[in-house]
């Protein structure tokens, strides 16, 4: 209740003198609710945040990182911080980085973070910056942030006061850390991180140099040591204890160390630490920090940030709604631009991909690729967006198979976690190129793509069960609980943007094996249910079945992350031919109507994400998808912890309802066209880049007499009257206006 009444005060001052977009970011939504997301300070895209890790250390807190699965280093339902992390992932679903734990004590000293953790009061957060004050200490605890480099300051009060480097806790669960003191203001040293979605072998280092403003009257080390047995115990007093190191010096490493510095403060005195990371060297960690902040300037650090989130988020101006809504809308925008991240240093290094050699780069080089979630609509929105931007990711894509041999599937920091399924690069790269972007090697590409979609499944690491769905046209189930269905609908869906590839650069006998393949999903449905079963290796379907087990992340036969009716209608390139498959169009309308009717639907998860745009493929249908969007909207998402549906994704969620808001969304990844529904705003300016977007601006408009209005009765494109509800992205991008008239009644 705390949260919230604070979250509501923050969002009431910020209706009160909002003016320019960043101030209608509300960095609490998604931090309650499984959203993941986090309120600390981050640049755009950038490699280091400064975020308040409070999920580990006191029974005060609601979720705890150590007793069961928890993928993000706050939530909004816990009250006890144990320390800023330096660099952590927003909208993930695995537990990983949220590290290197800097936290201020006052009084005696002691380094056990369960005694030194303290509940806070007055939270603030905004783009660049977060705030509490620490109720155990009245300290105020302050962080903005760079690209590279982080700023902290500590507001103490007069008598003793303690900085903490906390390098054995935080979320990741890789182990093992070294630190040296290059001065009495300055350490300098790595630690290690990884283990993403618990693929054992992709770990990690990050490398860190911090700076503090003053100098400490003592400083040192503390190590937890190992719990000695029988006679060693007696003589060893720190055993299983914290052991202070006070006279020595030189460099410490383990897996529970730490670094403390103790000061004398007057009230209301202020120290500031900084702390530059990188993935390469040590060297190039300081250099990240001397070069984006030469000093301790606070105050003028949080303006930078500031800066660069109002110009990120001005490409979009919107007008009318409400400020909730608007707060939605805009903190959407800054959710989508914190993955995927910068990797590269300022020189140009980057960890080569699955590689002990160092790259250079003179652009943006990406990492923190979810793309089994991001291809479904991140994709198109940076194409339209940001195309700068997003064929700096492509080339990453391609720098990556370059490296290693392989397309992304979903990799962190230069490691591949094979986290979730499918080949995912190939439909985030295809709807890109078929939207205009095609400024990269297109054979590379096609080549990368290629190699995914034929070889064998024993040499393919992004395809594993490849042999079964080349012979077979679908993947049999061979274990209880393999996903194989959702494994094969992925392929599908991948093999159709190939298709449409390889037809466009007139690759005409690999467009058709990739098209006759895409159109295999056709195995899996099942008359006697409705939906999509199982098959097992002799053809048969599996048995008992039960096209509902799988909700709530239940283990399902065939399916990850869902049942069958989160999986029967992702077949967004065919939804005609689904429709015949099921008995016609009365009967596909029907079929889907029921599964948000009957609450099927599941708003936090991807596989049915499309699923309200698919009535529109029938134009005296497309009433459903502006009601049941506008429904979603309403009870999904709101200027609040819980405004989120569930996990972000890296951006997912929010894009969907971005593209929502905005009035259109890309139902089929890959496809050049978009679906219409009915927008929120009552104008909506989006500033096209004219290098890629000649005609500039698109303004879309919408005439709404009421809330209840929202029925399309009429588009208008360039003034031309709209025929049917879907409009191709170069005719988007051409209209310059986009004009909506709504009512209250569906247009039938």
């Amino acid at each position: 209740m705390r949260k919230q009444l604070m979250t509501l005060l923050l969002c009431g001052s910020l209706a009160a003198w909002a003016q320019e977009p960043v101030d209608y970011v509300n960095p609490f939504i998604g931090t309650s609710n499984f959203g993941t997301t986090n309120p600390g300070a981050v640049c755009p895209q950038g490699m280091m945040s400064v975020v308040p890790f409070n999920v580990m250390g006191s029974d005060v807190n609601k979720f705890d990182k150590d007793a069961q699965w928890w993928s993000t280093p706050y939530s909004s339902d816990n009250h006890f911080f144990t320390g800023f992390a330096h660099g952590s992932l927003s909208g993930v679903g695995c537990p990983e980085m949220g590290s290197l734990l800097l936290m201020p004590t006052s009084g005696e000293l002691n380094v056990d973070y369960k005694a030194y953790g303290s509940e806070y009061k007055d939270e603030v957060a905004r783009p660049g910056y977060y705030s509490n004050v620490l109720t155990k200490y009245n300290i105020k605890t302050e962080a903005t942030a760079m690209r590279r480099t982080g700023l902290s300051r500590f507001t103490f009060p007069a008598g003793q006061g303690n900085i903490l480097l906390n390098l054995g806790e935080g979320l990741t669960n890789e182990t093992g850390a070294t630190v040296r003191f290059v001065s009495d203001t300055e350490i300098e040293g790595t630690k290690l991180l990884g283990t993403f979605c618990y693929n054992p072998q992709a770990v990690f280092p990050v490398y860190f140099v911090m700076k503090l403003s003053k100098a400490p009257k003592e400083c040192g080390y503390w190590k937890k040591q190992r719990e000695m047995k029988g006679v060693e115990a007696e003589w060893d007093i720190y055993s299983g204890k914290y052991k202070l190191y006070t006279k020595y010096n030189r460099e410490m490493s383990g897996d529970d160390i730490g670094v403390w510095f103790k000061y004398d403060t007057e009230a209301n005195e202020q120290i500031t630490v900084k702390m530059g990371i990188s993935y390469v060297s040590i060297e190039n960690a300081r250099e990240n920090m001397e070069q984006e902040i030469s000093g301790f300037a606070f105050d003028a650090v949080e303006q930078s940030a500031r800066s660069m989130w109002n110009d990120a988020l001005s490409v979009i101006e919107v007008e009318g709604g409400t400020n909730d809504e608007k707060s939605i809308f805009y903190t959407g925008l800054y959710h989508l631009l914190i993955h995927p991240n910068a990797l590269q240093d300022v020189n140009g290094e980057y960890p080569k991909m699955e590689s002990l050699e160092t790259g250079h780069t003179d652009r943006d080089r990406y990492t923190v690729f979810s793309l089994w979630d991001t291809y479904r609509n991140v994709s198109s929105l940076m194409t339209l967006l940001y195309p700068d931007c997003q064929l700096d990711i492509i080339q990453t894509m391609l720098d990556m198979y370059k490296e290693n041999g392989w397309l992304p599937k979903w990799e962190l920091y230069s490691r591949e976690t094979f986290t979730m399924e499918g080949d995912p690069a190939i439909p985030y790269i295809v709807d890109a190129w078929m939207k205009g972007l095609r400024d990269f090697d297109t054979e590379l590409a096609y080549e990368a793509m290629r190699k995914g979609a034929t070889t064998p499944g024993e040499y393919n690491l992004l395809r594993p069960d490849a042999n079964d769905y080349y012979s077979l046209g679908y993947v049999p189930l061979r274990e209880q609980y393999d996903n194989s269905v959702s494994h094969a609908l992925e392929y599908y869906i991948a093999d159709w943007n190939l298709s449409k590839f390889a037809e466009a650069l007139g690759k005409k006998e690999d467009a058709k094996l990739f098209y006759e393949r895409s159109m295999g999903y056709k195995h899996y449905y099942c008359k006697d249910y409705g939906t999509f079963r199982p098959i097992l290796p002799d053809g048969t379907f599996y048995s008992p079945f039960d096209p509902l087990q799988g909700a709530n992340f239940e283990p399902n036969p065939g399916f990850h992350e869902g049942n069958a009716w989160n999986y029967t209608f992702f077949v967004p390139h065919d939804v005609k031919g689904l429709a015949k498959l099921m008995g016609g169009k009365k009967k596909f309308v029907n079929k889907l109507q029921m599964v948000f009717d009957k609450k099927y639907y599941d708003p936090a998860n991807e596989p049915d994400i499309a699923y309200p745009y698919l009535f529109s493929y029938y134009e005296d249908e497309a009433w459903r998808t502006q009601k049941e969007v506008h429904n979603i909207l309403k009870t999904g998402y709101h200027n609040a912890p819980n405004g989120v549906p569930g996990n972000e994704d890296t951006g997912t969620m929010s894009t969907w309802a971005i593209f929502s808001m905005l009035g259109f969304y890309p139902a089929c990844p890959g496809s050049p066209d978009y679906v219409l529904t009915s927008p929120v705003f009552d104008k909506v300016t989006l500033h096209l880049d004219k290098k890629y977007y000649p005609k500039g601006d698109l303004i879309i408009t919408s005439k709404h007499t009421s809330p209840e209005s929202i029925y399309i009765q009429e588009i208008k494109v360039g003034g031309k009257k709209q025929k049917g509800y879907t409009i191709s992205h170069q005719d988007l991008v051409n209209a310059g206006t986009l004009e909506y008239t709504l009512g209250e009644t569906p247009k039938k």
